[in-house]
């Protein structure tokens, strides 16, 4: 019965006008007890779980930008924000150059188009995720938006072009002014000032030109660029420290010149020279009195004559893996690192014409164990297809890769490459079950399950994306905006 219809039969009932009034009366205690019931039921509803948080760089604006992949279904993307705090970049004069992720926090390297002289350095920003570690795994809590913690950009940080993070410290190559700032972003202490997260970033003298770098306990390996005779196979080894160095222990020469490519592990440290690939023991005695270590080479074969090398290295655990070559002859590229006598397994990957192989990415998938993801990377105006191919590193999972093997090749969206900049990218969630994946040459995004590849989200971002990190895993929003 309508509440109009209710009415009038009182009122027939002989309850008049009051009967009348009552109705009225109890129909809006009823109509204020439903808001009542429903707004208590909009509370209650479950707080926003977030699969990872995700830092984008928009190299269109030379900013970064965050989103949050949302679990739910769907799952989705929300609309990418520049980091509060972010310094306004000249986009004709400047470029974001790598950034890493540690103790909940992202570092940024800057370069400047005139030689460091214009402004050049390093931002450091709080990601908003923290990390509460219970032994054997940890929980992510997304408590604050990300925010700028400290910058340093001027005329004197040697315009940078390489960011590493080792044991979860960063290292910032200086490239111009001959070595490299250490920041531990595990000793700033909560709610520091500026002025002193600045204090904490210790430069060590080492290395020149474009620099790379590797770091092995206490013990820095970082490389020269040069064309002076004396100097273009110069390897710099400095002792480092949260106060910095301003003297080197001592040099070696590695086998070739064109060094461009360092990593350690196993103790061993691995450069990228102009034919193939040298390696040496970590020395253990003191620096002072260390011999100049003996400097081992891996062949990586020839191409048309001239020796293949390959230009940079991602490291799993005592593992060591770099793609090289070209076409049908380009191929992934593994070290077990842990071995006496260290050799590389090839794994051949078909890279059509037009195109060449880009990074490797690693991901430790549940299915089949640890993935490498190399993607066929390709300029603006070369018609190839758009593919990664995916390489399973242990197939029978003893802790080798030296039966590793591509077992799949997928779509994915488009690259448009110029010079270092438009390759694809991948992050993974810090619990390693899902894996976004930027394609700069349509600005398309792809979430993807590591488990089995599977896209569970996809889209296009309003910008280009350039370099891509992830922070956390799957935990609650404490403070969820209004998105």
């Amino acid at each position: 019965m309508r509440f109009a219809d209710c009415r009038s039969a009182i009122r027939r009932a002989g309850f008049g006008r009051a009967g009348s009034m009552l109705i009225t009366t109890i129909a809006a205690l009823l109509t204020v007890m439903a808001a009542q019931a429903e707004a208590a039921e909009g509370s209650s509803k479950p707080t926003p779980r977030v699969i990872t948080r995700v830092f984008i760089q928009d190299p269109g604006e030379v900013t970064l930008r965050w989103a949050d992949v949302l679990a739910g279904e769907p799952t989705k993307l929300t609309e990418p924000q520049i980091v509060a705090g972010f310094p306004q970049l000249d986009p004709e004069r400047q470029t974001l150059v790598q950034m890493q992720a540690a103790a909940g926090k992202i570092m940024v390297g800057v370069r400047d188009n005139e030689d460091g002289e214009f402004q050049s350095g390093w931002v450091l920003i709080d990601s908003g995720v923290e990390e509460e570690e219970h032994g054997d795994h940890s929980h992510w809590y997304y408590t604050a938006e990300p925010r700028v913690l400290a910058s340093r950009l001027d005329e004197s940080q040697g315009n940078p072009a390489h960011l590493y993070c080792y044991d979860g410290v960063f290292y910032l190559a200086n490239d111009r002014i001959g070595g490299f700032t250490r920041l531990d972003p595990s000793a700033i202490p909560p709610g520091s000032e500026e002025s002193l997260i600045r204090s904490l970033a210790a430069f060590h003298v080492g290395g020149n030109g474009h620099i790379t770098l590797a770091v092995a306990g206490d013990v820095a390996f970082s490389t020269w660029m040069s064309r002076e005779p004396e100097h273009a196979a110069r390897i710099d080894v400095t002792p480092v420290s949260a106060s910095g160095t301003q003297e080197i222990a001592y040099s070696f020469s590695a086998n070739s010149t064109g060094l461009h490519g360092a990593t350690a592990a196993a103790g061993k440290v691995f450069f990228a020279p102009a034919e193939g690939i040298d390696w040496i023991e970590v020395p253990k005695a003191p620096l002072a009195g260390s011999p100049e270590p003996v400097v081992h080479n891996l062949s990586l074969g020839e191409s048309e004559g001239k020796p293949l090398r390959t230009g940079s290295f991602a490291n799993l655990g005592n593992h060591v893996l770099f793609v090289s070559g070209r076409g049908d002859a380009s191929f992934l590229g593994v070290i077990n690192a842990a071995a006496d006598k260290p050799a590389v397994t090839k794994v051949g990957l078909a890279i059509p014409e037009g195109a060449r192989a880009s990074g490797p990415k690693l991901i430790m998938s549940r299915t089949h164990g640890p993935l490498a993801i190399v993607f066929h990377d390709r300029a603006a105006d070369v018609d190839a297809p758009d593919k990664a191919s995916v390489i399973a590193l242990d197939p029978d999972r003893d802790g080798d890769f030296a039966d590793a093997k591509e077992i799949d090749l997928i779509d994915v969206g488009a690259s448009a490459v110029e010079g270092h900049s438009g390759h694809h990218d991948l992050a993974v969630d810090s619990l390693g079950r899902f894996a976004v994946i930027t394609s700069p040459g349509d600005r398309s995004f792809d979430v993807r399950l590591t488990s089995n590849l599977v896209t569970v989200a996809a889209g296009e971002l309003p910008f280009a994306p350039g370099h891509i990190v992830a922070v956390g895993g799957r935990g609650p929003l404490i403070n969820p905006s209004d998105r």
